[in-house]
């Protein structure tokens, strides 16, 4: 996908950003699949050859992206991922009202993770802990989903939602 900056084209497609679980994670390959067979944009942070400038570009998507979808597998600890989900869902509510963020987060990890007793212990306990506090957020536009599968359906949705509001934006007396 070529990058478009939102500044430049406010008239462009919704884009769904995916972020979340990264490192060597493939829980994306088959979102973008769909994406691709449906025409849906798509912002992947997760690239091969990141460097700083990759930072700014990431910044600009988790701003101005219609859709941000932020699950934390059960494939890694998602020290990091958890730690940036409520900061991510503020930036992302507050920086625009009437986007939408869509979280799933497995509240159990994979066995072969169990190594490290401690580590394994302290992301199930951040897991509970994220959920517990997500389940009490009263935002009409952050939905919480159990599952890849419900992330995927929910994300597709909500996409198709975005491209009729942007088609209603024509009609603001608040063009800009």
């Amino acid at each position: 996908m070529m990058y478009v900056s939102k500044k430049e084209n406010k008239m462009s497609k919704p884009t769904i950003g995916l972020f979340g679980t990264c490192g060597s994670s493939t829980w994306r390959k088959d979102f973008i699949e769909e994406y691709k067979s449906l025409g849906i944009n798509y912002y992947n942070p997760q690239i091969e050859q990141w460097d700083e400038t990759c930072a700014a570009i990431e910044a600009e998507h988790l701003v101005n992206d219609e859709i941000v979808l932020f699950p934390v597998t059960s494939e890694t600890y998602g020290t990091g991922s958890l730690g940036e989900t409520g900061f991510s869902i503020i930036q992302a509510i507050n920086s625009n009202r009437s986007r939408f963020v869509v979280i799933m987060i497995d509240k159990v990890l994979d066995e072969s993770l169990k190594d490290n007793g401690l580590a394994y212990k302290e992301s199930t306990r951040a897991r509970a802990l994220v959920l517990a506090h997500l389940n009490k957020i009263n935002y009409e536009n952050v939905y919480i989903v159990s599952n890849m599968q419900e992330l995927l359906q929910v994300s597709i949705k909500l996409y198709q939602i975005s491209e009729k509001l942007n088609e209603l934006k024509q009609f603001s007396s608040l063009k800009g």
